[in-house]
This record gives C-alpha cells, sequence and structure tokens, in this order.
C-alpha cells in the first residue's frame, strides 16, 4: 500500500505502509534509476526509519546505486509501550518475522521485486538483520551490521549464507568483543572493521562517512549487479 509516489528522472520515491501479520509498518522506498540491489535497514532499539545516522548512511548507499528502504519495525501504538517497556525493541523474533516480511513485500512490488536484497542493521537490528538472513538463505545478498549486537542472533550465525561486514567503533570496546565472537560463529564470507577514534553511536568527525563508505562498497560488491534469487 502507497501513500504517496513521486517519479523523478533518476530516482523514485515512495512512502509506504507494509502488511506485517496483523501490523502495518510505515516505510521509505528510494530507489536510483539502475539500481539492481536495495539495503533494507533495521534500525536498533529505540530508533525508528527518522534515524538522521540510518538516513544519512542510505543517502551515501543510494549514491553508489543501491536503493534502500527504510521503515519502522514496531507500530506507533506498540512503539507507544515500549517506550515505557522498553521489552519490544529486545524482541529479536519479533523483529526478524517484520524483517522477512518486509523483504516479501519488496518481492511482490512491480518496481522491486528485481533488486537483490541486503540488509544494514544497527544495535538490536543487526540480530535481526542476521536471523532473517539465516532463514532466508541465498534470498538475502549480503548483510551489513552497525555498532550492532550480531551475539544475539545466536544459532542462526552459522546458517547466514550472505556475505556479512560488521562494523564497530574503535572506542566501543563492550561491542567489540562481542562483535568479535559473533564473527567466529559466522560460517561463510565475513568482515571485521573497527572505525578508529568512533564510539556506538560513530558521532565523531568522519566515522559515520566511514561507516557509509563501507557499507556502501560491500553492498556494491555483494549485492548491485547481481539478479535476484528465484
Amino acid at each position: 500500500m502507497r501513500n504517496q509516489d513521486d517519479v523523478h528522472s533518476d530516482l523514485l520515491e515512495i512512502q509506504s505502509r507494509i502488511s506485517a501479520g496483523d501490523a502495518v509498518l510505515d516505510g521509505d522506498l528510494v530507489v536510483p534509476s539502475g539500481a539492481s540491489g536495495i539495503a533494507v535497514f533495521a534500525h536498533g532499539s529505540g530508533s525508528s526509519r527518522h534515524s538522521p545516522r540510518n538516513r544519512s548512511v542510505a543517502r551515501v548507499i543510494r549514491e553508489a546505486g543501491v536503493g534502500s528502504l527504510l521503515f519502522d519495525l514496531l507500530t506507533r501504538e506498540e512503539e507507544s509501550v515500549d517506550v515505557f517497556t522498553r521489552h519490544l525493541r529486545f524482541d529479536i523474533e519479533l523483529l526478524t518475522r517484520r524483517l522477512i516480511e518486509a523483504t516479501r513485500w519488496l518481492a511482490s512490488q512491480e518496481e522491486t521485486r528485481n533488486l537483490r536484497v541486503g540488509y544494514f542493521g544497527s544495535s538490536t537490528g543487526a540480530a535481526a538483520a542476521l536471523m532473517a538472513a539465516a532463514r532466508l538463505g541465498d534470498e538475502i545478498g549480503a548483510v551489513v551490521s552497525r555498532g550492532g549486537r550480531p551475539d544475539l542472533a545466536g544459532d542462526a550465525l552459522p546458517l547466514v549464507k550472505a556475505p556479512t561486514l560488521l562494523i564497530v567503533g574503535g572506542h566501543d570496546e563492550p561491542v567489540i568483543e562481542l562483535n568479535r565472537q559473533a564473527f567466529h560463529g559466522l560460517s561463510g564470507e565475513r568482515e571485521l572493521q573497527i572505525v578508529a577514534g568512533a564510539t556506538h553511536l560513530f558521532e565523531e568527525p568522519g566515522t559515520l562517512e566511514e561507516v557509509a563508505r563501507l557499507a556502501a562498497d560491500w553492498f556494491t560488491r555483494h549485492v548491485a549487479g547481481r539478479a535476484a534469487a528465484v
């Protein structure tokens, strides 16, 4: 379901509502002309599709020729409850199911059905991205985690076939160790990049730009230019 469809000469923008079981999730889909891949963003705990960090990264990824879908993993009603209980943002199973539903939605849309899908996850969204990639197998072309908790994917890690890039800030020491543990749990192509001088949110000058560069390069290598699985 779409609220708005703006087509420019080099950019397709769709504000969408994605059905996920009993929930309807708001999303922003942007696809550059000629794209053959799309990065689906799974935001972290307490965040939304409006995350300025993810939107900044998405812009760089689109400049590299890969589309982006940023969507809310929780409904507005759920968010209003979760701001007090903080339990849904850590419900990795729920987040995984919704990420899979968003992937299925893309496959059902005329504009995106032929685009190879990759996942960009941050914080708890990284665990959901890895669990969804494990379940969807060859349908997912790549996974990128930014300051993520891939360790929360647990037993799903060895089942991930998609090439996986883990990005962590150099000063985010507890998360570095958790990512190292997850790195060794992955069995497919994988890489761990530590961004010097960065803390958990990559707020230091130039650090988020480095994340965006690394992510864009990973997606263009593993997602762009490859046909979607059928």
